[in-house]
């Protein structure tokens, strides 16, 4: 019997551990009991900036990997999460992903290393405020917010002060004052408990990229037999679609959650959410073009991603653009 551990900075209740621990139930049944997963969970074995050089080193077998959050080392991963705009379910990102990953060397050089077994898409967020309602952009400016990597650009923009840190920081953080507001989905209302630290939740789209969310050490996947290889590589769409239910229906409990603990929700009307879309895809191309200061073509991968977006906007599917480059 083989087993494997597994290890995530989330707790075993989370909605990705749900997800985690309904493909460990995969994984134990279609192996017949012959290859195990043990989970260490609440960041006891692994942390969220530095998971890809634990797994590289073999702290854990698996894990739960955060890219965008990496010092070093992984800087098309982190800018591409901001190309997204357009791709709006988790299907739809995961497939973008995999496009993009496919047209493009540099993902494969920056994963170096480690063996991916799930991508991770995500439903769209939006500005969670501690005490201020926040109904036009204007009224961020001088507010501090968490906000994903490929926002600081905009935040700061539109005269916000806006900060990276993992989720797992921020509920203290708003406790605290040091955060005004966090961009997040509507399920951490529940999930991370945010319904109980912050008052406003202002429904602007944001746009919401995908990234390898989970794998394994190259050196420990190489060690196992080709039986178990395969199984693993089976269990991937099983992993990515738990993830996917997991988080739908984390997002409509948790906005539940947060209505009952009296959470507003506050609409943004659709000029103020244009302006937003503009800035964020200005953002997105300036970013993708710096990239070529360290020599990485992030502007081809940009241009991939909004020739795949004008195609789910046109047909409702996801057609890589090299791919339909070829066809024309």
């Amino acid at each position: 019997m083989t087993v494997l551990t597994y290890a995530t900075p989330y707790g075993p209740n989370h909605p990705f551990s749900r997800a985690d621990k309904a493909w460990m139930a995969w994984v134990a049944e279609k192996s017949g009991g012959s290859l195990a997963v043990r989970p260490i969970w609440s960041g006891g074995l692994i942390s969220s900036d530095q998971s890809l050089i634990e797994l590289r080193h073999g702290v854990a077998d698996i894990g739960l990997i955060t890219p965008i959050y990496a010092h070093g080392g992984a800087h098309l991963l982190r800018v591409q999460t901001g190309f997204y705009a357009g791709a709006k379910t988790f299907e739809q990102q995961v497939e973008m992903y995999r496009c993009l990953a496919a047209d493009s060397p540099e993902y494969a050089r920056e994963l170096q290393g480690l063996k991916v077994l799930a991508i991770q898409g995500g439903t769209l967020p939006g500005l969670l405020s501690r005490t201020r309602e926040v109904r036009t952009l204007a009224e961020l400016k001088g507010m501090r917010v968490r906000v994903p990597t490929e926002l600081l650009n905009v935040m700061r923009d539109l005269g916000a002060d806006p900060v990276t840190m993992p989720m797992g920081e921020v509920y203290s953080s708003l406790a605290k004052g040091v955060l005004d507001a966090v961009v997040a989905p509507t399920d951490t209302l529940k999930s991370l408990h945010f319904g109980e630290v912050a008052k406003y939740y202002t429904e602007l789209q944001v746009p919401r990229g995908a990234y390898p969310a989970r794998a394994m050490g190259e050196r420990r996947w190489n060690a196992l037999n080709p039986q178990d290889q395969r199984l693993l590589e089976a269990s991937i769409p099983i992993w990515e679609a738990a993830m996917a239910k997991e988080t739908r229906a984390a997002v409509q409990s948790g906005e539940a959650e947060g209505r009952a603990q009296g959470v507003q929700f506050i609409p943004v009307n659709a000029e103020e959410q244009k302006r937003f879309d503009e800035l964020y895809e200005e953002d997105a191309s300036r970013s993708a073009a710096m990239l070529s200061g360290i020599g990485i073509d992030g502007a081809a991968v940009f241009r991939d991603a909004r020739r795949i977006a004008r195609g789910i906007q046109q047909t409702g599917t996801v057609t890589c653009a090299r791919r339909a480059d070829a066809t024309t």
